[in-house]
């Protein structure tokens, strides 16, 4: 009779070579798929077309270059994200440098 640990060994190593196939597989049709890939990419290109809609639900989530430094709090300055996927996806780090302090460097008084 046969432990269950040897069942469930030969189930992942089906698995491990199920998956091992289709990345052989993939990088077999990757080479043959080339040069439809390169048409759409002109046409892309030649649309205007963004990148990848990451998340539907709010514009800052859809696609990290095309957040602002106020989306998020659009509402007001203490509102809370609307939107859960504000928690799982960070800010782009252009948004969250620290501004330079421009006290004392401007010529003239305001």
């Amino acid at each position: 009779m046969l432990r269950p640990s040897t069942f469930a060994a030969a189930l992942l190593g089906a698995a491990g070579l199920a998956f091992a196939v289709s990345l052989l597989d993939a990088a077999r049709l990757g080479t043959a798929r080339q040069p439809a890939r390169d048409e759409r990419r002109v046409l892309v290109g030649k649309l205007g077309l963004t990148d990848l809609s990451l998340f539907t639900e709010a514009r800052y989530t859809r696609h990290p270059s095309q957040a602002d430094l106020h989306s998020a709090l659009q509402d007001h300055p203490a509102a809370f994200d609307h939107f859960p996927t504000g928690a799982l996806l960070a800010p782009p780090p252009h948004l969250t440098a620290p501004y330079a302090s421009l006290a004392g460097k401007t010529a003239s008084p305001d």
